[in-house]
């Protein structure tokens, strides 16, 4: 059989690099956004055990719980990544710009629809949810929730808004903004939890009023760029439909009609996320059966890899918004080929941090704790999550590039089966039942990811999702 010349290789090459090229040029943004999101939460966290052991204590009920939500509502998001995407790519400004406009107006009513009656409810929830926090625990972890969730509309503002930016291939704008955002959370936090300029210390009062201008100040920078008149979007204009046959249809229809098509995609997303997080609530709740110490030990392994799992987002982004705009110009294939190419970027990534994992475990934790038992559980347990971490790139890039092609459904499906079935299940066989302790809880998370990366590489070479309708 002849072989083939290098130099026929060499435009496959070229157009592999290209590819490349334009999924690190999307990523890198979104994984430094991702992170910034998450260091507004962490940032509030080291202010507040700063202030008091207390207020730390009640951060945990509510910064968990505001965090739930935001995550839950705000998935809704994917199929504004979606639609923006896909009418991009087939050269329909105005329809990308009518599902952006209908998933603001939607993301803020959601938002209101969400927190009214949280914030009613607020004080009983909490001291049924946690009898046992005390009372002052739960009276700060209220007074946080009463200054954050009036703010939560403009939350999912911000993340409907990053979804249509990152959709049309700006990331770089989320990411200026996520900045600010910080600097803004920083500066205030710092100055009202400890009572800087001659102000009275708040302390977590002082972290909610950090939170809620951060969310804020980002929800209200994003929307002004969509609206600017160098936005990618033209939301300036009056709404109109698609460039389909009727598209002389009223202004009211014409948004109608651009959010069934993101709620189509969106649904589906919120309760593959409302399962992720019920599982993870369940994985949680086992850990609990360990003890103290276990605990511990687990919040520093999540911290030490969230910087993976985050990572592994920023290129899912990048997956998502490029694979819908190459199905939106008709082009399947390309759309396959840059979802290839974001998975392989993630995976070396992922891999290179699960190496450090492997040699290195004692040193990652040491910045988290210095406490004997601790480091001991968590040098065992590390090793077994860097085995993870290339299953978890695939998985999380798969994951997303499949919602950016519209097909959120299937993904819900594999959701339900890894998170409630593999994850639970081993967790429980492997930490309970078998008594492996952390170790068999890090080994039955493995064996979700390797199971979600089997099951949606699968779907991916099916290529079902090639022929959508969004």
């Amino acid at each position: 059989m002849k072989s083939e010349h290098p130099l026929e290789c060499a435009p496959a090459l070229r157009e592999g690099a290209a590819l490349a090229g334009q999924v690190w040029r999307l990523a890198w943004p979104a994984i430094a956004h991702m992170l910034l999101l998450t260091l507004v939460f962490l940032v509030g966290r080291g202010m507040v055990g700063r202030y008091s052991t207390t207020a730390l204590a009640s951060m945990q009920i509510c910064g968990t719980l505001t965090w739930t939500i935001v995550s839950v509502f705000s998935a809704t998001s994917a199929g504004t990544l979606a639609v923006v995407a896909r009418s991009v790519g087939a050269g329909d400004r105005a329809a990308a710009a009518a599902a952006a406009r209908a998933s603001l107006v939607f993301a803020l009513a959601l938002g209101a629809a969400v927190a009214l009656p949280l914030l009613v409810a607020c004080g009983p929830l909490l001291r049924a949810l946690f009898p046992h926090a005390g009372a002052e625990v739960v009276a700060q972890a209220t007074a946080y929730l009463g200054i954050v969730l009036p703010a939560l509309p403009l939350a999912f503002v911000e993340a409907a808004a990053a979804s249509a930016l990152q959709g049309v291939g700006d990331t770089r704008t989320p990411l200026a903004v996520a900045t600010i955002g910080n600097l803004v959370n920083v500066a205030v936090s710092a100055v009202l939890i400890f009572g800087h300029l001659g102000l009275p210390a708040l302390g977590v009062r002082g972290a909610a009023v950090g939170v809620a201008c951060t969310m804020a100040t980002e929800a209200l920078l994003l929307t002004a760029a969509l609206l600017s008149r160098s936005s990618p979007l033209p939301l300036r204009a009056a709404p109109a439909a698609s460039a389909a046959p009727r598209d002389a249809r009223p202004a009211p229809r014409a948004n109608a009609a651009a959010l069934a098509r993101v709620l189509r995609v969106a649904l589906p997303a919120f309760a593959e996320r409302s399962a992720y997080h019920a599982g993870y609530m369940g994985f949680v709740a086992v850990i609990g059966l360990l003890g103290a110490t276990a605990m511990a030990a687990n919040q520093a392994l999540i911290a030490v890899e969230s910087v993976c799992f985050l990572s592994a987002e920023g290129f899912g982004i990048a997956a998502g918004a490029l694979m819908a705009q190459r199905l939106g110009a008709r082009s399947p294939r390309d759309a396959a080929r840059v979802g290839l190419v974001a998975a392989l970027m993630a995976i070396v990534a992922l891999s290179a941090f699960g190496v450090l994992f492997a040699v290195a475990p004692r040193p990652l934790l040491l910045a988290f704790s210095s406490d004997p038992e601790l480091l001991a559980l968590g040098e065992r347990a590390l090793p077994v999550a860097a085995v993870a971490q290339p299953f978890m790139a695939f998985a999380t890039v798969m994951g997303m590039g499949l919602r950016g092609a519209g097909d959120t459904r299937t993904v819900l499906a594999v959701t339900l089966v890894c998170s409630l079935v593999v994850r639970l299940g081993g967790t429980w066989l492997l930490a309970v039942t078998l008594g492996h302790g952390l170790v068999g809880v890090w080994i039955g998370s493995t064996a979700d990811w390797i199971c979600r990366s089997a099951l949606l590489a699968a779907v991916f070479a099916r290529g079902r999702w090639k022929t959508l309708a969004v």
